[in-house]
């Protein structure tokens, strides 16, 4: 299947696909269609943080990936992807205008925002029209992002191109010493997994993994360099691909300092040499550049299967490249000695007299591969088959109200996972991370998340601040796309 011709991919068109768990995993592609000379682009940027307003507009165009074939693709104000858009604190006016033949929205992936601005499935923007809305924005710095959240076309649009990136700052990081000038010494990283037909067209081809690409995409490009000073800089890197999970590293080994979970800033530099980041998932890293010519950001493979009816091994072998760095010595480094404490803090909210919930992602494979084949005779909103994916037994219905939460609420949320590795998002909320398997956190995650890979289990702490009504309820579900379009996502109201 080609993507894309602008028509409504339906989700008989996904689940079909998906049937097909026999076909090999795509391997990312290690041999860059692009020279190394050519110098990465960073994603336009439309800074809102002085007029409190910003406009998205969904098109399609005609991108070019590898010097082939175009590819028929959509985006946000431009032909692929969108602008990343700065906020402020406080309140920012969104408009979001379809020009498509097909319904989108934009769901704000990671802002703490009422149900009814949250652009989910219940806030789709028809073909043809627009959408207005307040953004009331109360929470600190953080990098989040913006996707078409359509339900059953929610992995199509954004493979195709529908989402872009979020800053919310508060205009405090040269303070902070936090390298800021957008561009230079901090950089905005969106990596995604693709795959390409033979003449070189972005195609579409799911299974039970979801989607795994064999060429990677950073900001839309193949294989462009990233020109840096010999300095400290700043990496904010969104997992924007369907399915893949990343291993992140440096190719010399270099340290790397985490600064930033999905949902803000920790109180000091994290050193680490490894960080797991999953589809939906940020992080903010620093990296020292100087005394280095050239250095690579890469990724382990990682195994991620429903196969054996057991959780496959996170190392599969061998390491690719993300994003390829080049040291320019004309440009003066801004920031040189990492930062000190940042003024926030890690979450500790108190879990006393919380409400216990518990969460299954199943899979419906019947003890074998053979549970998805039933998928595919489903259609729109049709109820899904018995083995289809669902949360606790139940496939996704968007007429059904799964819970009910009060805010101020604490709550702990119980997450497992038998099968293989879920990224877990929770609309309209950050969370702490308690437990991961019965021990504290791995060090990464203990920052304000608001989406978590769940291997095995987790337990999440969270208090809801904002309200949503049953006709703009908040989604939880798994942010392999292919398994929140399959059924594999519930929704709640909070009041």
């Amino acid at each position: 299947m080609t993507i894309y011709d602008n028509r409504t991919l339906t989700r008989r068109n996904c689940l079909t696909a998906m049937a097909a768990v026999g076909a090999a995993v795509a391997m990312p592609g290690m041999a860059y269609a692009g020279s190394h000379s050519e110098r990465l682009d960073m994603p336009p940027l439309l800074d809102a943080t002085k007029t409190g307003r910003f406009s998205l507009r969904a098109q399609a165009g005609k991108t070019n990936f590898i010097n082939r074939s175009d590819s028929n693709t959509i985006g946000f104000n431009q032909s692929y992807l969108g602008p990343v858009v700065r906020v402020a604190q406080g309140e920012t006016e969104a408009t979001v205008e379809n020009t498509l033949k097909m319904p989108v929205s934009s769901h704000w992936h990671g802002l703490v925002i009422p149900g009814e601005v949250d652009g989910g499935p219940h806030q789709p923007v028809e073909a043809g029209g627009t959408w207005r809305v307040t953004l009331p924005i109360t929470q600190p710095s953080a990098t989040a992002w913006y996707h078409s959240h359509i339900h059953g076309q929610t992995a199509t649009q954004v493979y195709a191109g529908l989402a872009g990136v979020l800053q919310i700052s508060d205009g405090h990081d040269d303070a902070r010493g936090l390298p800021s000038t957008y561009g230079e010494d901090d950089l905005m990283l969106v990596v995604q997994d693709r795959n390409f037909d033979r003449r070189g067209r972005l195609s579409y081809s799911p299974n039970m993994h979801g989607v795994l690409g064999n060429t990677i995409l950073v900001n839309g490009q193949v294989g462009r360099v990233a020109v840096v000073p010999a300095g400290i800089v700043r990496l904010r890197v969104l997992n924007g691909s369907n399915a893949r999970i990343y291993r992140l590293a440096m190719a010399s080994g270099r340290e790397m300092h985490q600064i930033a979970t999905d949902a803000g800033l920790l109180p000091e530099p994290l050193a680490l040499h490894g960080i797991t980041l999953a589809p939906g998932e940020r992080v903010e890293i620093l990296v020292d550049f100087a005394n280095a010519e050239t250095d690579s950001l890469v990724s382990s493979m990682i195994s991620n299967t429903p196969m054996m009816g057991g959780m496959m091994e996170q190392g599969g072998g061998g390491s690719f490249e993300l994003q390829r760095f080049e040291i320019d010595p004309r440009l003066s480094p801004r920031i040189t000695r990492l930062a000190g404490n940042t003024g926030e803090t890690l979450p500790n909210l108190n879990p006393e007299g919380a409400v216990q919930r518990h969460f299954t992602l199943d899979m419906g494979m019947g003890g074998g591969m053979g549970g998805m084949s039933g998928m595919g005779g489903m259609s729109g909103m049709e109820k899904p088959a018995e083995n289809a994916l669902s949360i606790n037994g139940m496939p996704f219905d968007m007429s059904m109200i799964n819970l009910v939460a009060k805010i101020g609420q604490p709550e702990v949320w119980s997450v497992s996972a038998s099968m293989m590795m879920h990224p877990f998002h929770i609309h309209g909320t950050r969370f702490q991370v308690l437990r991961e398997n019965g021990n504290p956190p791995a060090p990464h995650n203990r920052g304000w998340k608001d989406t978590a890979l769940i291997d095995g289990q987790a337990d999440l702490l969270m208090q809801f601040e904002q309200p949503a009504t049953e006709r703009a309820p908040y989604m939880y579900h798994c942010h392999i796309l292919e398994h929140e379009d399959a059924g594999m996502m519930g929704q709640f109201s909070v009041g």
